[in-house]
């Protein structure tokens, strides 16, 4: 793991019209690329366009989604984008009951002291994301807006 940096800047989540109310909230599902067994993880791009590439594997789904500007500002990030193992497809390898190595890069951050980790986008390693494990460094900057697919 490389030492822990500082990111002070915008991210964009996309987020179902339902949650803008909370748009800090962790992720609902139980499990996801870098979070199981109850880890706090909220995901967010690092730009507009990474949170429109980051949705499209869920668009099918029918629900309203809403981009979110916010900031996230932490001296605790774990920097990953330049693995390429962190960015794998984990679902099918979930799927067929092995555990998804993007966990190990997600506990050594968690263990390392890390409030968030950037990763690179897997179709688009040009992009970056971020997994918050700490959603109160994550502040709203606005305006919400209407996802458009």
């Amino acid at each position: 793991m490389t030492p822990l940096c500082t990111y002070d800047g915008p991210v964009w989540r996309i987020l179902p019209e339902g949650a803008v109310d909370d748009p800090a909230m962790p992720a609902r599902a139980p499990e996801g690329r870098f979070h199981h067994s109850g880890q706090i993880a909220a995901y967010a791009s690092l730009s507009a366009e990474g949170a429109h590439v980051a949705i499209r594997r869920y668009l099918g789904d029918g629900v309203a989604r809403l981009l979110v500007p916010m900031w996230l500002r932490s001296g605790l990030v774990a920097d990953v984008r330049q693995v390429s193992a962190a960015s794998v497809v984990w679902q099918d390898m979930r799927a067929g009951g092995a555990v998804s190595p993007t966990w190990a890069y997600s506990d050594k951050a968690r263990a390392a002291g890390a409030q968030a980790m950037l990763y690179s986008s897997r179709s688009r390693p040009d992009l970056s994301h971020v997994v918050v494990f700490a959603p109160s460094c994550l502040g709203l900057v606005g305006p919400i807006t209407p996802f458009k697919a």
